[in-house]
């Protein structure tokens, strides 16, 4: 539209017309030269320098004495937020404290008016509204990258690196001594996190020691910067700090920590608002330490339990070799049902306990009482001359549990008697053992047994048996024998097939053995489900002399 010609002069002396004195928002009516031809009340409180004859670029803003030489010229503005350009209607700019939006309209005679709304509280609401967003959106971002790890030390590093970058121009975090030492992480706005360990009373700093108890943050105006000690400053970091926020890590019952917040000299202090925000981010943070931390607490619980659990590795004892397989029903798993010991005796004139055995059921369960039974068998070596007594005490002692499963064994008292190996083997519901002569020919150990945890009254036979030298007994659990596969997949790998593998092992150590049926069994399955599987190889080695090698180690050979 084109702008209307003027047709007369305003002097400096002429009123402002009433209309424009009773409008409801300030009115500064301008000329197309840019001289004020009328100015209301509300305006002249505003602009108190803009009278009518002065001229806008003199007195008004510049910013709308820009907006009204291009409006006079163009018949339009650039508009947009502070006059950076986004609407053509109305232009912002600030009068002091406040924010405008000044619309402009034509008047009569070519003359400019300019609606003056205050906007300052939309402004404030929208800005209020951005930070709000991007608030919202970090702490979603931070809270992926804390719960991405369940290491303590990463959670520890990416809590100082992300406050660091968002919150403050540096950032330390400090998790609960350990002995005499505190875990420290320093970050650097746009650098990597640290981690060191400080000795150092907590105490000293202002708010620090009650951060670490999990008590309220102290307000950051109460913290001197000039009294925080070297070790929180953060390598790298260059400056003066002004400002300093302390707030705890809350965790899961107990504090996980304190994050301290470092802002530098000239910047503003830590506002109500930020110091909010602050927490908001330390109780995603110290969630993610307490779980990280909760899970290396249960991970060595774990280790240790496990480490009973596991069979042990088995060596040369006695002047006896043995060796052992364990292969759990489940990839995943790491103990079963079924499981094997070996008890030295006290001297080689003394005989070892060998124990296999399979507990019904699979898993943590089963192992739990695998668990109980070795502990058990391991108390009552001192009676292991005698198989059935001690079978007896195990299976009062499984009655009397809380357990409701069963277990079968197979215990075997095994001597060395110069060259030979004698055992004495019995069997408490188990696969009966096999063993392999020099020549290829496999042997079943007739040595029967009702199984243990079942009934009140156990009945269980020995048999002996000798072993020349290079001859092998092998122990097993039914895994091995019930392994289901085969070139069909539903095939029992059963104990013939077990009998022929085992002569195709004659001579061989007892390792070899070992390793030998593992690898059929597991060929036979290939990918499919079994039971846990377990095998104990107890060998006769080809050495003399055992008098001059102490029983330990091997001696000259003489096949």
């Amino acid at each position: 539209m084109a702008p209307p010609k003027e047709s007369a002069t305003i002097t400096q002396e002429q009123p402002a017309r009433g209309v424009w004195a009773n409008a409801p928002y300030p009115v500064v009516v301008a000329d197309r030269r840019g001289t004020v031809i009328e100015v209301n009340a509300s305006a002249a409180s505003l602009m108190d320098a803009l009278a009518p004859g002065s001229g806008m670029a003199e007195k008004a803003p510049s910013w709308l004495a820009q907006a009204h030489a291009d409006f006079a010229a163009a018949g339009a503005v650039p508009g947009g937020k502070d006059g950076e350009g986004a609407a053509a209607t109305f232009v912002r700019g600030r009068i002091g404290s406040q924010s405008f939006e000044a619309h402009p309209s034509w008047g009569v005679d070519g003359r400019v008016v300019w609606w003056l709304v205050d906007d300052t509280d939309q402004r404030l609401a929208e800005a209020a509204l951005t930070t709000e967003r991007e608030r919202a959106t970090f702490l979603a971002e931070a809270s992926n990258v804390l719960m991405a790890s369940l290491n303590s030390e990463r959670c520890m590093l990416a809590t100082a690196r992300l406050a660091a970058q968002y919150l403050a121009d540096a950032a330390v975090v400090v998790t609960p001594a350990s002995g005499r030492t505190m875990p420290v992480a320093h970050a650097v706005a746009g650098g990597d996190a640290s981690r060191v360990l400080v000795a150092d009373d907590p105490a000293l700093v202002p708010g620090l020691g009650e951060a670490l108890q999990g008590f309220p943050p102290v307000p950051s105006r109460w913290i001197d910067p000039a009294a925080l000690p070297a070790w929180m400053l953060p390598e790298g970091f260059t400056g003066t700090i002004g400002s300093v926020a302390i707030t705890p890590l809350p965790g899961h019952g107990v504090p996980a920590g304190a994050l301290i917040l470092l802002r530098s000299d000239g910047r503003a202090e830590f506002s109500e608002s930020e110091e909010l925000f602050a927490r908001q981010f330390a109780a995603r943070a110290g969630a993610a330490l307490s779980a990280a931390r909760l899970y290396a607490e249960q991970s060595d619980i774990t280790r240790t339990l496990m480490r009973d659990l596991l069979p042990p590795r088995l060596h040369r004892v006695n002047g006896v070799e043995f060796a052992g397989g364990y292969q759990p029903a489940g990839a995943r798993e790491r103990v079963g049902g079924d499981f094997y010991d070996v008890h030295p005796g006290g001297t080689g004139a003394e005989p070892s306990l060998v124990v296999l055995g399979d507990v019904c059921g699979k898993g943590l369960d089963a192992a739990v009482l695998t668990g109980k039974i070795r502990n058990t068998l391991q108390a009552l070596t001192p009676m292991a001359d005698d198989h059935v007594k001690m079978l007896q005490l195990l299976n009062g002692a499984l009655l009397n549990s809380h357990h409701t499963r069963f277990a079968t064994l197979v215990l075997a008292s095994v001597m060395r008697t110069e060259n030979q190996v004698r055992l004495r083997l019995t069997s408490a519901g188990h696969p009966a053992p096999l063993v392999v002569r020099n020549d290829g020919t496999v042997e079943e150990v007739t040595t029967h047994g009702t199984l243990v945890g079942a009934l009140p009254h156990i009945e269980a036979g020995s048999v002996e048996v000798q072993l020349q030298p290079g001859e092998t007994c092998l122990l097993y659990t039914d895994g091995v024998t019930e392994a289901r596969g085969g070139p069909m997949g539903d095939e029992l790998f059963g104990e013939e097939r077990l009998a022929r593998a085992l002569s195709g092992c004659a001579g061989l150590p007892g390792e070899a053995v070992v390793e030998r049926i593992q690898m059929l069994a597991s060929q036979w399955l290939r990918d499919g489900r079994h039971d846990d599987m377990a095998l104990v190889a107890i060998t006769a080695p080809r050495t003399t002399h055992l008098s001059a090698v102490n029983g330990h180690t091997r001696g000259r050979y003489t096949g």
